[in-house]
């Protein structure tokens, strides 16, 4: 695929305030989330779970791409349409989880690297078969004392470029994923350091692979503090935070910056998105890539229940609004208050 096609993809995914659903937990991640529910995890129930988001009517007006699971990219609509299928019809570009997640860093204690390069060019050409059109790797960094350690940076960053190239190559964008963790007791300076020596480190490897950043979209951390740290900053100073950082690290050329939640709550994601997105000096459209910040009120909605689709639905819908209107900077907390089904 010429790269003009893998920048207007990128482009597409993140236009007019839209971001991207995180649909791609895996079996055990979102088999916890069942449990939160009472709802027993079964191919069957998660089918189901998902049809639920990707029928909802009018969240293609808010989500330009949604990401999906290995397992998910083969099932099908209740009407026995392939999900991709589902998702292209609506306008939504469906993408892909390639990554085999995180795994203890030789000599590097509490550092991980992320696996999955082995087969990725065969797994890479059946998904686009499939219908994906991007894909997402994930890689996680974790604060500490002496951490991050310049070795997992260079580990993480190399597998993310590798994975980027190989991307391009099968004509799919990539989605390069490196995640600050927020699960300690740092505080946002500790997070404005660690994110700038990763971003750094990443953007000199996907030179080095020959990757062309514009048929690449960017999901990293926002800068904040820590679960564990006394000073919870204000919407404000991570906004001011956070663009000040990736304005130093994040070249002009990457088409979109899209925000994983990172463990905040779906106001606490929206409210620092939309204040982000009110400053000035932003040469990159910044939106969102969300899974439980789009999926925790639908899914504490549904709870299995065929009769409760409606109001998840109607919850899910919601929340896709705000954020796309976080993401144009014109989120008011009284939008909370206009759930419709």
């Amino acid at each position: 695929m010429a790269a003009d096609d893998l920048r207007e993809i990128a482009l597409a995914i993140v236009a007019n305030g839209k971001g991207i659903l995180a649909a791609d937990e895996s079996t055990g991640t979102i088999g916890k989330r069942f449990d939160t529910i009472g709802v027993e995890s079964t191919e069957e129930s998660r089918r189901s779970y998902r049809n639920l988001l990707f029928t909802t009517p009018g969240f293609e007006e808010h989500v330009g791409g949604v990401i999906l699971y290995d397992e998910t990219i083969r099932q099908r609509a209740d009407d026995g349409t392939p999900f991709p299928a589902l998702l292209a019809g609506k306008g939504v570009v469906p993408g892909i989880k390639v990554d085999t997640g995180a795994h203890p860093l030789a000599g590097a204690p509490g550092e991980a690297v992320t696996e999955g390069l082995d087969g990725l060019r065969g797994r890479l050409q059946e998904y686009r078969g499939l219908g994906a059109r991007f894909a997402k790797w994930r890689a996680t960094i974790s604060i500490g004392d002496g951490l991050p350690s310049d070795y997992a940076l260079s580990a993480n960053a190399h597998a993310l470029a590798r994975y980027a190239a190989l991307c391009q190559e099968a004509g799919i964008v990539p989605i390069v994923e490196p995640e600050v963790l927020m699960d300690s007791d740092h505080s946002l300076d500790d997070c404005y350091e660690a994110t700038s020596r990763t971003l750094e480190r990443v953007y000199d490897a996907l030179y080095e692979h020959r990757v062309d950043l514009e048929g690449t979209l960017l999901k990293p951390n926002m800068v904040i503090p820590g679960k564990g740290n006394a000073d919870q900053a204000s919407p404000a100073r991570i906004a001011a935070a956070t663009v000040h950082c990736f304005r130093r690290h994040v070249p002009a050329a990457v088409p979109g910056i899209v925000f994983l939640s990172g463990g905040q709550s779906e106001v606490e994601a929206t409210v620092n998105l939309n204040a982000i997105n009110q400053l000035d000096g932003r040469p990159w459209p910044l939106s969102f890539s969300y899974g439980r910040a789009l999926q925790a009120s639908a899914l504490q909605a549904w709870r299995g229940q065929a009769e409760n689709v409606e109001a998840a639905q109607a919850a899910f819908l919601h929340r896709a609004r705000c954020n796309a209107a976080a993401a144009r900077g014109e989120y008011t907390a009284d939008m909370e208050a206009l759930v419709s089904t």
